[in-house]
């Protein structure tokens, strides 16, 4: 197996091919989610996503690429009564993360207004005949870790469709895998804690990671994280420092652990097991529970299940 990178929708992109099918395999990977970043990056603003946050208050016909990553947003939305909700642009910009995280700075000055709960989403119209979006004004969609986790799930499939059985494809510790390569049983997953590294071995399917380890900052003397709560606008404020799931496709992994996080860890274990999910919670003090059938690491003593 051979391994690449490259950073793209905000994040590093790594992937894992047999040597055969590398140059073929790794271009498609590199095209997809160069593709994907210029569709739906809220931080270029000649993206198409960027077009359509200015154009709200008018009806805009998409590309089909924007139309089903909006439509799967507002689906997820529905499905968590807007515990994940795609429309908190506005308070993030509010919050300081109004450009690409590297250059977010470490400390700025607090907002001038006040900060409004989310829930925008619920007036967003789809005329699906004609790719056709009508968000109210002033509303802006900000997909997150959704279209990572697609992105990824869809180039899978792509590399699939070329016949090739066996990769890794990883967007900032939302990955999912095909295959096993020669030699092994399993893929042996590193997942970082705060105060340890867990390796566990999986076979397929896909983890996602929702957590505050590392996108943080601080405005005018508050911490403030990317996880906000829909109820308050506000960076959501819980026991756990990170969630990772496990799922048959990274998208509802994605999904999953972000509503995990904000729901705590009582709350978040609920639904989890409610929706036949396994996952790693790390809490804020460095320690783990697990929820569900979660790959046990050799060697290692459990940990407490949820």
């Amino acid at each position: 197996m051979k391994r690449s990178q490259f950073r793209a929708m905000g994040t590093l992109v790594s992937f894992l091919l047999p040597e055969a099918q590398f140059t073929l395999g790794a271009e498609i990977i590199r095209s997809l989610f160069e593709y994907w970043e210029q569709t739906l990056s809220r931080f270029l603003p000649d993206s198409e996503l960027s077009q359509l946050n200015r154009l709200s208050g008018r009806p805009v016909v998409v590309s089909k690429l924007l139309f089903t990553v909006l439509s799967s947003a507002l689906e997820a939305a529905r499905s968590t009564n807007g515990l994940y909700d795609p429309t908190l642009l506005n308070q993030l910009v509010q919050l300081g993360y109004d450009r690409t995280f590297e250059e977010v700075p470490a400390q700025s000055a607090a907002p001038t207004a006040r900060i409004e709960p989310g829930g925008r989403w619920r007036s967003i119209q789809l005329q699906p005949s004609l790719r056709l979006v009508h968000m109210p004004v002033g509303t802006g969609v900000e997909f997150g870790g959704i279209a990572k986790g697609m992105a990824v799930d869809a180039a899978l499939e792509a590399l699939r469709r070329e016949k090739i059985e066996t990769a890794l494809v990883n967007a900032g510790g939302d990955l999912t895998v095909m295959g096993i390569p020669a030699g092994l049983q399993q893929w042996p997953i590193e997942i970082q804690g705060k105060t340890r590294t867990w390796v566990v071995p999986f076979h397929h399917g896909a983890l996602a990671t929702s957590g505050i380890g590392r996108r943080y900052w601080r405005q005018g003397g508050e911490l403030r994280h990317h996880l906000l709560d829909p109820g308050t606008g506000l960076p959501a404020r819980t026991q756990l420092w990170s969630v990772t799931v496990a799922a048959a496709q990274c998208k509802q992994a994605e999904v999953a652990a972000k509503v995990a996080f904000l729901l705590g860890i009582e709350q978040g274990s609920a639904f989890l097991r409610q929706h036949g999910l396994a996952a790693l919670l790390i809490l804020q003090d460095g320690s783990a529970r697990t929820v569900g059938p979660w790959p046990q690491e050799a060697g290692k003593k459990e940990v407490q299940q949820c």
